[in-house]
C-alpha cells in the first residue's frame, strides 16, 4: 500500500466516526441518541477498517475509537447525554496530564513518538510538549464551558469540527519550529525538471 492509500485510511479512521455523529446529529433531528449510536458504530468500524487496511491496530486510533465505544455506549445505556459529553474533558485531560507526567518523570512523550522525523534539542522538545500539553488542557476546560452553557447543537458543533479546527491551527502555528528540525532524508526529493 502505498503512502497516500496509507494517509487516507488513517484520516478515515481518525475522522470518520465523529463526522457521522456530527452528519447523524443533525440527520435525525438532533437527536444526540441516534448520533450516540452512530458514533458507537462508526467507532468501531474505524477501528476495524483500520485493522483489515493496514493489518494492525495504531495506538491513537484504539484510544480514541475506544473512548468513542466506552463513552457513547455508557451514554446509551444510561440514557444520559452528559456522559457522552464528557468524554472530550477527560481524553483531553488524560492526554494533557501525560504528557506533562512524562516530563515530570524525565521522559517526553512527543519525542517518543515523533523522534525519528524531527532532530530537536531537549530544550525544544519540552517547550514543544508542554504547548500540547497546555493545548489539550485547554480544549478540556472550553469543552466544559461549551456543552455545560451553550446549546447541544453548538456542543457537537465544537466537537466536530471544532476541535480539530483549533489542533490544525495550533499545529500550523508550530509548523515553522518544526521545519527548522526535520530531518534530511525525510524530506520530498527536489522536482527533476
Amino acid at each position: 500500500m502505498n503512502q497516500h492509500t496509507r494517509d487516507w485510511v488513517r484520516y478515515f479512521v481518525d475522522y470518520s466516526a465523529l463526522a457521522v455523529f456530527l452528519v447523524a446529529y443533525f440527520v435525525t433531528g438532533r437527536n444526540i441518541a441516534n448520533a450516540t449510536w452512530a458514533l458507537v458504530v462508526g467507532s468501531g468500524v474505524a477501528i476495524v477498517v483500520g485493522l483489515i487496511v493496514e493489518r494492525r491496530i495504531a495506538p491513537m486510533p484504539l484510544i480514541v475509537g475506544g473512548a468513542g465505544l466506552v463513552f457513547g455506549g455508557a451514554s446509551l445505556f444510561f440514557h444520559d447525554p452528559r456522559i457522552l459529553k464528557i468524554k472530550p474533558t477527560v481524553m483531553n485531560t488524560l492526554f494533557g496530564v501525560g504528557l506533562l507526567g512524562g516530563l515530570a518523570m524525565g521522559k517526553n512523550p512527543l519525542a517518543l513518538l515523533l523522534g525519528s522525523s524531527f532532530d530537536m534539542p531537549k530544550a525544544t522538545w519540552r517547550q514543544l510538549t508542554i504547548n500540547y500539553a497546555l493545548l489539550f488542557l485547554g480544549l478540556a476546560a472550553v469543552n466544559e464551558v461549551v456543552w455545560r452553557t451553550q446549546p447541544e447543537a453548538t456542543w457537537v458543533l465544537y466537537r466536530f469540527p471544532g476541535m480539530m479546527i483549533l489542533t490544525f491551527v495550533f499545529s500550523i502555528a508550530h509548523a515553522p519550529l518544526l521545519m527548522k528540525y526535520i530531518k534530511a532524508e525525510d524530506l520530498p526529493p527536489p522536482p527533476t525538471e
